[in-house]
């Protein structure tokens, strides 16, 4: 690896770049800012965990954003506590099922979606402008809420067959 002058290494500043997209990622999609900082320093760990004070270090953040980050992420079940025996510090590893966990949670936000926008088609009338655009969201939803589960068996399935 080339050193820098600050004497961090080339490959350092590119996992670092790394973390910081995959973060911009994670927020983008919905995710608080330190929580998808966090999860993406957790999920590039090289052992795949890190220490709250391992992520204050790398982040270059403070004990308090770690933190709540971790709290935030243990609560949507995206991260897992861990301490090993005789040790002090806590651990955290990305939860081994959070993708999928995360998708699946999905089903009913899709089934709501669906719901609402045939309720609408029935306020606007079906073959009105409005009503069609409405049924087109019913359907795309109800597709999602028919195919998404087959496609976590199909994952699940390829993940035992491992």
């Amino acid at each position: 690896m080339t050193e820098i002058q600050d004497g961090t290494h080339a490959g350092d500043v590119e996992a670092r770049r790394f973390v910081e997209r995959f973060a911009v990622m994670l927020s983008d999609s919905g995710y608080p800012r330190m929580a998808a900082r966090v999860f993406a320093a957790i999920l590039t760990a090289p052992e795949g965990r890190r220490t709250a004070v391992e992520l204050t270090e790398q982040l270059e953040v403070g004990p308090s954003a770690v933190s709540g980050a971790v709290k935030y992420l243990m609560r949507v079940g995206m991260v897992v506590r861990e301490r090993e025996p005789g040790e002090r510090r806590d651990h955290y590893r990305a939860h081994p099922s959070a993708w999928f966990d995360a998708v699946a949670s999905n089903l009913d936000v899709f089934e709501r979606f669906e719901t609402g926008a045939g309720e609408g088609v029935d306020v606007f009338g079906a073959g009105t402008p409005v009503g069609d655009r409405l049924d087109e969201v019913r359907r795309f939803f109800a597709f999602l809420r028919e195919e998404v589960p087959l496609l976590l068996e199909k994952w699940r399935q390829q993940q035992d067959s491992r």
